[in-house]
Protein backbone atom coordinates (compact mmCIF):
# COMPACT_ATOMS: atom_id res chain seq x y z
CA UNK A 1 0.00 0.00 0.00
CA UNK A 2 1.57 3.41 -1.02
CA UNK A 3 1.08 6.06 0.93
CA UNK A 4 -0.22 9.22 -0.46
CA UNK A 5 2.11 12.18 -1.50
CA UNK A 6 1.70 15.24 0.50
CA UNK A 7 1.76 18.50 -0.96
CA UNK A 8 5.03 20.35 -0.15
CA UNK A 9 5.01 22.85 2.85
CA UNK A 10 4.52 26.30 1.70
CA UNK A 11 6.31 27.69 5.04
CA UNK A 12 7.10 25.48 8.36
CA UNK A 13 5.22 26.40 11.02
CA UNK A 14 6.87 27.48 14.62
CA UNK A 15 7.74 24.97 17.11
CA UNK A 16 5.57 27.63 19.28
CA UNK A 17 2.97 28.03 17.44
CA UNK A 18 2.29 24.26 17.41
CA UNK A 19 3.07 23.93 21.09
CA UNK A 20 0.29 26.45 21.38
CA UNK A 21 -2.17 25.00 19.66
CA UNK A 22 -2.09 21.66 20.94
CA UNK A 23 -2.29 23.18 24.22
CA UNK A 24 -5.12 25.46 23.54
CA UNK A 25 -7.03 22.36 22.27
CA UNK A 26 -6.27 19.90 25.24
CA UNK A 27 -7.80 22.95 26.98
CA UNK A 28 -4.42 24.64 28.43
CA UNK A 29 -4.91 28.00 26.99
CA UNK A 30 -5.97 29.43 29.76
CA UNK A 31 -2.49 28.40 31.85
CA UNK A 32 -0.27 29.38 28.59
CA UNK A 33 -2.31 33.16 29.28
CA UNK A 34 -1.60 33.37 32.98
CA UNK A 35 1.85 32.02 32.36
CA UNK A 36 2.82 35.20 30.00
CA UNK A 37 3.16 36.87 33.15
CA UNK A 38 7.01 35.49 33.21
CA UNK A 39 7.43 37.53 29.80
CA UNK A 40 6.20 40.58 31.38
CA UNK A 41 7.28 40.72 34.97
CA UNK A 42 10.63 42.56 34.50
CA UNK A 43 8.51 45.25 32.69
CA UNK A 44 5.58 45.78 34.94
CA UNK A 45 7.69 45.83 37.88
CA UNK A 46 11.05 47.24 36.86
CA UNK A 47 14.35 45.87 36.75
CA UNK A 48 15.33 47.04 40.47
CA UNK A 49 11.90 44.89 42.06
CA UNK A 50 12.90 41.97 39.27
CA UNK A 51 16.32 41.40 41.40
CA UNK A 52 15.20 40.53 44.10
CA UNK A 53 11.18 39.36 43.13
CA UNK A 54 10.82 36.63 40.32
CA UNK A 55 7.36 35.05 39.77
CA UNK A 56 7.32 30.81 40.74
CA UNK A 57 4.58 29.26 39.66
CA UNK A 58 0.97 29.90 39.38
CA UNK A 59 -1.82 27.98 41.32
CA UNK A 60 -5.94 28.48 41.14
CA UNK A 61 -4.79 31.91 39.48
CA UNK A 62 -2.86 33.02 42.58
CA UNK A 63 0.91 34.04 41.14
CA UNK A 64 3.69 32.73 43.55
CA UNK A 65 6.62 34.98 43.86
CA UNK A 66 10.14 34.34 45.31
CA UNK A 67 11.31 37.08 47.39
CA UNK A 68 15.36 36.83 48.34
CA UNK A 69 15.21 39.13 51.40
CA UNK A 70 12.73 39.57 54.39
CA UNK A 71 12.99 43.90 53.65
CA UNK A 72 11.79 43.63 49.92
CA UNK A 73 9.26 41.39 50.69
CA UNK A 74 7.64 43.51 53.68
CA UNK A 75 7.44 46.07 50.86
CA UNK A 76 5.97 43.89 47.75
CA UNK A 77 3.55 42.95 49.93
CA UNK A 78 2.60 46.03 50.61
CA UNK A 79 2.58 47.06 46.80
CA UNK A 80 1.02 43.44 46.20
CA UNK A 81 -2.67 45.51 44.32
CA UNK A 82 -0.72 47.36 42.34
CA UNK A 83 1.24 45.20 41.20
CA UNK A 84 -1.64 42.61 40.82
CA UNK A 85 -3.25 45.58 38.77
CA UNK A 86 -0.42 46.45 36.19
CA UNK A 87 0.41 42.69 35.72
CA UNK A 88 -3.57 41.91 34.90
CA UNK A 89 -2.98 45.27 32.53
CA UNK A 90 -0.06 44.11 30.84
CA UNK A 91 -1.95 40.34 30.27
CA UNK A 92 -4.78 42.43 28.89
CA UNK A 93 -7.30 40.56 30.85
CA UNK A 94 -7.28 39.63 34.64
CA UNK A 95 -5.66 36.67 34.66
CA UNK A 96 -4.25 36.43 38.25
CA UNK A 97 -6.44 37.12 41.56
CA UNK A 98 -3.82 37.43 44.17
CA UNK A 99 0.28 37.34 44.33
CA UNK A 100 1.43 35.10 47.21
CA UNK A 101 5.21 36.14 47.96
CA UNK A 102 7.82 33.20 49.33
CA UNK A 103 10.86 33.75 50.36
CA UNK A 104 13.94 32.50 48.64
CA UNK A 105 16.88 32.19 46.67
CA UNK A 106 16.52 34.36 43.36
CA UNK A 107 17.74 33.27 39.96
CA UNK A 108 19.42 36.47 38.70
CA UNK A 109 18.17 37.83 35.44
CA UNK A 110 20.03 37.97 32.55
CA UNK A 111 22.71 41.39 32.57
CA UNK A 112 24.15 42.88 29.81
CA UNK A 113 27.20 40.67 29.31
CA UNK A 114 24.77 37.65 28.65
CA UNK A 115 23.42 39.54 25.41
CA UNK A 116 26.54 39.66 24.01
CA UNK A 117 27.16 35.43 24.46
CA UNK A 118 26.06 33.43 21.95
CA UNK A 119 22.67 31.17 22.56
CA UNK A 120 24.32 28.52 19.96
CA UNK A 121 27.93 26.97 19.78
CA UNK A 122 28.60 25.31 16.17
CA UNK A 123 29.18 21.94 16.17
CA UNK A 124 32.12 19.85 15.52
CA UNK A 125 31.15 17.42 11.87
CA UNK A 126 31.98 14.24 14.68
CA UNK A 127 29.07 15.77 16.68
CA UNK A 128 26.77 16.75 13.25
CA UNK A 129 27.75 12.83 12.37
CA UNK A 130 26.43 11.45 15.14
CA UNK A 131 23.29 13.53 15.54
CA UNK A 132 22.80 12.34 11.14
CA UNK A 133 23.12 8.67 12.52
CA UNK A 134 20.77 8.99 15.36
CA UNK A 135 17.97 10.07 13.32
CA UNK A 136 15.57 7.53 11.55
CA UNK A 137 15.01 6.79 8.04
CA UNK A 138 12.26 8.80 6.71
CA UNK A 139 10.78 8.83 3.37
CA UNK A 140 9.63 12.72 3.07
CA UNK A 141 13.04 14.44 2.48
CA UNK A 142 11.61 17.85 3.28
CA UNK A 143 10.38 16.21 6.76
CA UNK A 144 13.89 14.32 7.14
CA UNK A 145 15.65 17.67 6.19
CA UNK A 146 13.63 19.62 8.92
CA UNK A 147 13.88 17.36 11.47
CA UNK A 148 17.18 16.94 11.29
CA UNK A 149 17.75 21.16 11.35
CA UNK A 150 15.90 20.76 14.65
CA UNK A 151 18.03 18.42 16.32
CA UNK A 152 21.58 20.80 15.44
CA UNK A 153 19.67 23.47 16.41
CA UNK A 154 18.44 21.71 20.06
CA UNK A 155 22.50 20.58 20.39
CA UNK A 156 23.66 24.03 19.51
CA UNK A 157 22.13 25.22 22.23
CA UNK A 158 22.82 22.81 24.52
CA UNK A 159 26.19 22.98 23.77
CA UNK A 160 26.21 26.29 24.27
CA UNK A 161 24.22 25.91 27.54
CA UNK A 162 27.10 23.75 28.79
CA UNK A 163 29.95 26.39 27.71
CA UNK A 164 27.98 28.92 30.04
CA UNK A 165 28.10 26.50 32.88
CA UNK A 166 31.17 26.11 32.45
CA UNK A 167 34.08 27.32 34.94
Amino acid sequence: MKTPKRPPMKRALRAGSIAAELLSSRGYDLKLRQYRAWQVWERVVGPQIARHARPLRIRDSVLEVRVDQPVWMQQLRMMAPQILQRLNQALGEKLITDIYWRRGKVEPARNADDEHRPLRCPLTEEELERIRASLPAMADPELADAVLRARIRQAEYAKARRQAQAP
